[in-house]
């Protein structure tokens, strides 16, 4: 197989001055990317500013031969995705990838957690992805052409204690990524998200060291590195990854049953008697976005 190579492509990641976010971008770098190495350089609960942090990842671009710029700005704001997209298009007079990577966490338990925690942990995750994805897509629409991922979590898939707001966060762009392929998918701008389990400065205190060292960020870029290829084809499919295992998520409609035909009123003794029928995921069927859901529907009924 030919190598997979970005010469002439522009890339964009937040959060890129650490963890995943800094090993996509020395990635894409290698392989002939101009990146923007995107990072305000603040703690992992969303306080402080240190421009270090993403001057050092450009810095070692630069060292390999590479092209990259800093963006200190947050992704929060419509006016902070801008800059961040017009930082791309001063620099590299385009944009072709978005890794949406950029993220906080405030941790506690859901009866502990503060409207404020809640706020600006979905502000990070889903308000920036949205700010920065808004700029990215005029670009990558009047072009015909673009590359976006979108990284949730298995908290957001499938839930963890005292992360409530990281979870919901994590699902939204889940959907974020389900409109952004609906209206993009005619441009030529696939959509997808990983759902990344990585050593980082989030997992730190929850992973002992020697499953951490397994569980390095150089195991989830090639997935990042394919999806944002252009030999890659796919869009609108969830990612599972760690440690060199990948798998696809995918959220799926059981066949069900028709209750009452639409002439006769439903009991719940009704939804009681059919509950296994309603349940069983013997024969799922994915909806790739909502007009299909209505065909199927249509069909059913």
């Amino acid at each position: 197989m030919d190598q997979i190579r970005f010469d002439g492509k522009v890339a964009i990641v937040t959060g890129a001055g650490a963890g995943l976010g800094r090993c996509y971008a020395r990635e894409f770098a290698r392989r002939g990317a101009c990146v923007v190495v995107n990072d305000p350089g603040r703690a992992l609960d969303g306080s402080g500013n240190n421009a270090a942090a993403a001057d050092k990842v450009v810095e070692d671009i630069r060292a390999m031969g590479g092209r990259a710029v800093a963006s200190y700005d947050s992704v929060v704001g419509t006016d902070s995705g801008t800059r961040i997209v017009q930082t791309a298009l001063d620099s590299f007079g385009t944009v072709d990838i978005l890794v949406n990577n950029a993220g906080i966490i405030r941790d506690k338990s859901f009866l502990k957690l503060t409207e404020d925690d809640w706020d600006a942990v979905l502000d990070v995750h889903a308000k920036g992805a949205f700010c920065v994805t808004q700029a990215a897509f005029a670009v990558m629409k009047a072009k015909g052409y673009g590359r976006i991922i979108n990284t949730s979590s298995g908290a957001g898939l499938y839930g963890n204690f005292g992360q409530a707001n990281y979870s919901a966060a994590k699902t939204a762009l889940v959907g974020l990524m389900n409109s952004v392929f609906t209206e993009g998918n005619k441009y030529n701008i696939l959509c997808n998200c990983i759902a990344p389990v990585a050593a980082s400065r989030m997992t730190e205190s929850l992973m002992p060291k020697d499953l951490s060292d397994k569980l390095q960020p150089e195991t989830i870029a090639p997935l990042v590195l394919y999806l944002c290829s252009e030999q890659n084809t796919t869009t609108k499919m969830i990612f599972n990854c760690l440690g060199g295992w990948f798998s696809r998520t995918e959220i799926l409609c059981s066949k069900g049953v028709v209750l009452g035909g639409g002439n006769r009123a439903i009991s719940p003794e009704d939804i009681q008697a059919n509950w296994h029928q309603i349940t069983d995921l013997h024969e799922p069927k994915p909806l790739s976005h909502l007009l299909d859901t209505f065909a199927y529907l249509a069909g059913v009924l």
